[in-house]
């Protein structure tokens, strides 16, 4: 039987997922040290560049009748970029087997479908800590995990506040727009703390 680092280093090295600190972790919040591959390039980015930024975190699905929220999703990410905002996708297949396809097809349908600009990275269970540790984060600091495609995440600047949107809640409602605007107004902190 291996030993459970072992087979934590094990899974990690298999799912191409890293939950491991990133360079720079002591600046980095917790809900950001992770690090995932990329869904259009495979490369490994750590979630710590975002650092300072507000995070909009979306688990997505293209075969889901949530899906033309990509629309609404790109377009919050291209409103809003220029004052902090950083729309995050992740596929899964979690839910209802909408998302069959490989990264290579989820990365063409969403560029050629919706223009998706906003990063997104490669397909993972949102329902499996092993494989999705930020969704595990995202759920034990809500309490809500997600129960469908395009659960929506709203993480502040520091790292420190995470509100959960239910699938049903579209991009454009007046209820997520104020509380990001709300998030966006707040100033990002020094680098000296």
């Amino acid at each position: 039987m291996l030993k459970p680092a072992v087979a934590l280093a094990l899974l990690v090295v298999l799912s191409g997922i890293a939950p491991v600190p990133a360079a720079g972790a002591e600046s980095c919040p917790a809900v950001l040290d992770y690090t995932f591959s990329r869904l259009q390039t495979g490369k490994l980015e750590s979630l710590c560049q975002y650092r300072g930024k507000v995070l909009l975190i979306v688990n997505t699905a293209s075969y889901c009748g949530y899906t033309p929220q990509y629309e609404g999703l790109e377009a919050l990410y291209r409103k809003y970029k220029e004052r902090g905002l950083v729309v995050l996708g992740f596929p899964t297949n979690d839910f209802g087997d909408q998302e069959p396809g490989t990264n290579k097809e989820i990365a063409e349908f969403c560029r050629l479908t919706y223009g998706v600009e906003f990063p997104m990275f490669e397909k993972s269970s949102v329902k499996s800590i092993s494989t999705n540790p930020l969704f595990a984060e995202l759920v034990s600091r809500t309490g809500q995990a997600p129960k469908w495609n395009f659960h929506k995440y709203l993480v502040d600047r520091q790292g420190n506040h995470v509100t959960s949107f239910a699938s049903r809640v579209i991009p454009e409602s007046a209820e997520l727009v104020t509380a990001l605007e709300k998030l966006l107004a707040e100033k990002p902190a020094s680098p000296n703390g």
